[in-house]
């Protein structure tokens, strides 16, 4: 068994990943930070998407498992306190792996290839400044056009995260499907949108055509990316899955009322 451990930079953090360190020294696991089979989080929900990132070219040969010492954790549902529980569960095999969908974005633009981004929480388009407007085709049939702050594209993982922030549905995990939500949009009697989440089962599609020329910004999860000449973004489930270790009995459901009301 190889492991790596991603951590936050605060001493706490610090002082456990050395804890955790030998302690699995002692049980016989070697560290390996490019090809593990588990990769140890230690921080908030924003160590392990920058995990997920890091590994995301091995996403089928790679687990994740978060110790919480972050504001949010949602994905990291280990305390410090369990570590030796922890360690000790990973080295013996005593977990099951549990597989979320992930959404491909592939963006287009003037002059240049296509590029292709992988999703865990969600992805967002807006413009650098004013009122994004944009075509939105839903199966490659024109749904609406929008007009509002931006949109956000997300995962069920991320349907918790700033999905949930906006006004959408909160998704078991399992559920193969992405949602579509809006940000501050724009209804009168000249513009129209929806105005509500819309939940896309698996094999559809959901098509992006700013109208415009001015500059936009395309987040994915906690990186922001500023883009010029954006033609056209596609979204769809992609065929990877993300794998978490689960090594204790807690439910989907006890992480988001620990979460949000405990």
């Amino acid at each position: 068994m190889k492991y790596a451990i991603r951590t936050r930079h605060d001493l706490m953090s610090q002082e456990i990943r050395n804890h955790l360190k030998e302690r699995f020294d002692t049980l016989g696991l070697s560290e390996d930070n490019t090809e593990p089979d588990i990769v140890i989080t230690i921080g908030g929900d924003g160590t392990l998407l920058d995990a997920f990132h890091h590994y995301v070219d091995r996403l089928d040969m790679t687990a994740f498992v978060g110790i919480h010492t972050g504001h949010l954790g949602f994905y990291a549902d280990w305390l410090p306190h369990e570590i030796n529980a922890l360690a000790e569960g990973i080295a013996h095999g005593k977990y099951s792996i549990e597989t979320y969908p992930l959404i491909e974005v592939r963006m287009s633009k003037l002059n240049a290839e296509p590029q292709k981004y992988l999703v865990l929480n969600e992805a967002t388009f807006r413009l650098a400044s004013g009122t994004l407007a944009v075509d939105v085709y839903l199966q490659n049939e024109l749904f609406e056009c929008f007009r509002g702050d931006g949109l956000c594209v997300s995962t069920p993982t991320g349907s918790t995260a700033y999905n949930r922030s906006l006004g959408g549905a909160i998704i078991h995990p399992t559920i193969e499907v992405m949602q579509l939500t809006e940000m501050a949009s724009i209804n009168n009697r000249v513009f129209r949108t929806i105005g509500s989440p819309l939940i896309l089962p698996k094999d559809q599609t959901i098509k992006l055509i700013p109208t415009g020329a001015k500059k936009c910004i395309l987040t994915i999860d906690h990186h922001t990316e500023l883009h010029e000449d954006v033609t056209r973004l596609d979204y769809e489930l992609s065929g990877k899955k993300v794998q978490f270790a689960r090594l204790k009995a807690s439910t989907f459901w006890n992480r988001v009322h620990n979460s949000f009301i405990n």
